[in-house]
């Protein structure tokens, strides 16, 4: 048997995870009588597998095209470890299938179950595209192209307006993120631009509670099963709620303890994915911190979902409270949410429940606010107890009170996020710019 790579090359590394399947034992016995490649370990699943490759000594791996949780996101884990798969089709799933779930996942090198004989010379060759110490391939050649496979189209339809993604957070003690997460998505909405509010609280998001919409089905957990079959695309619209023709909602986690449930990276492909469509607003958990067992396997940490967002984020929208205790966790908020974004990330500060009974201006808390970072603009809403208690008792967003200050407000915000809406202007001047006349970023 040819050796898979040149005399004086380092051996290929691998790593099988079969599973017990019926191919196994000859991917075993091709692997060990092969020069040039080295089995590290036989994997008992793909969590162990992602778990032995995080160690950094392995340059592919050999998985059945069927394993459980193999997706976009297992694929890009094992990647970031210089990892390349190589995928074997057993002999009862037919070839055109198996091309449709490659391409649907990222799979570049299929191996049929009655080809095993060349696994090490595909081993080889794949390691010499991306593995340990050789340069990765880019983006656009993560998926198999020209004869290999037919990769579905996730083109949007032309109606579909591309947008940007706006993440609402702010630090402990109920600042109001989802009241502003779910005021601004229907505020964009209002202007007759497609938006999508997103619950991604992994600690209880509340939106689906606040709009009134009573579904058992949580939108992001239907996500997570659409990434993993590797067809999100095709099935986006039906993880959203429709509440009108212009305003969609993906609902959070039924309870809070399913977090665990929604894997790394799922949140990621679903903005991307929504943002294809049009605005889409992403209301957050208030904590930052992220466990140091993260990167072992596929599922994300319990602030996973928050922290994805975040890396995500076009515009950040950073929301606390007026009183002492508020502007105090405002101020440390901003300083540690600042790392957590891309570069260039516009940041906007939301003051809410702002009233004249605390004592100070507007004036000195936005003084104390841009002491602590550049922000883009920085709103004050007003305490309007009213206007949202209206809001929460009849299932709606607080921007469907037109006159109570607080939309006025929020609506001033969305001037800033997405433009202006033609027509006549808005009277309020609760939105301080960083710079007057910014030009729209697209």
């Amino acid at each position: 048997m040819n050796s898979p790579v040149s005399r004086g090359a380092s051996p290929v590394v691998a790593l099988v995870a079969a599973s017990g399947a019926s191919w196994e034992t000859a991917v075993l016995e091709v692997l060990d009588t092969a020069a040039g490649v080295v089995v590290l370990k036989r994997c008992v699943d793909l969590d162990d597998l992602l778990a032995s490759a995080a160690s950094g000594q392995a340059d592919a791996a050999v998985v059945g095209i069927d394993a459980h949780g193999l997706d976009a996101a297992a694929l890009d884990l094992l990647a970031r470890h210089g990892v390349v798969v190589v995928a074997v089709v057993p002999e009862h799933i037919a070839d055109e299938r198996a091309r449709e779930r490659g391409a649907r996942v990222g799979l570049r090198h299929l191996v049929p179950e009655s080809g095993l004989a060349s696994l090490p010379e595909i081993l080889g060759s794949a390691r010499s595209e991306g593995g340990r110490g050789a340069s990765r391939p880019p983006e656009s050649a993560k998926h198999p192209s020209g004869d290999e496979a037919e990769i579905p189209s996730t083109t949007p339809s032309s109606r579909y307006r591309p947008g940007r993604v706006v993440v609402v957070w702010g630090p402990a003690g109920a600042p109001g993120r989802t009241t502003v997460a779910a005021g601004l998505a229907a505020a964009v909405a209002d202007r007759d631009r497609i938006a999508t509010l997103v619950d991604a609280d992994p600690w209880g998001g509340a939106v689906a509670q606040q709009l009134g919409i009573l579904d058992e089905v949580s939108g992001l957990l239907a996500a997570t099963r659409l990434v993993t079959r590797g067809n999100l695309g095709e099935g986006l619209d039906s993880v959203q709620r429709s509440l009108n023709p212009t305003l969609r909602v993906v609902t959070g986690l039924p309870r809070a303890e399913r977090w665990s449930e929604v894997r790394a990276g799922v949140l990621e492909q679903l903005l991307e994915a929504t943002r294809a469509r049009g605005e889409v607003v992403v209301d957050t958990g208030f904590c930052l911190e992220d466990d140091a067992s993260s990167g072992v396997g596929v599922r994300s940490s319990r602030n996973g979902l928050t922290l994805e967002a975040l890396g995500t984020a076009d515009d950040l929208v950073v929301v606390g409270t007026a009183d002492p205790v508020g502007l105090a966790r405002l101020a440390r908020g901003l300083v540690d949410v600042a790392g957590l974004v891309r570069p260039g990330t516009a940041v906007h500060v939301v003051v809410n429940r702002m009233r004249s009974t605390l004592g100070w201006s507007q004036q000195e808390v936005e003084q104390m606010v841009r002491g602590f970072t550049r922000v883009e603009s920085l709103t004050f809403v007003p305490d309007d107890r009213s206007a949202v208690d209206r809001a929460l008792v009849t299932g709606r967003s607080v921007v469907e009170q037109p006159d109570a200050p607080c939309a006025r407000a929020l609506g001033d915000l969305v001037d800033v996020l997405v433009g202006a809406p033609s027509g006549p202007g808005r009277g309020g001047a609760t939105v301080r710019r960083r710079r007057a006349g910014r030009a729209r970023r697209r």
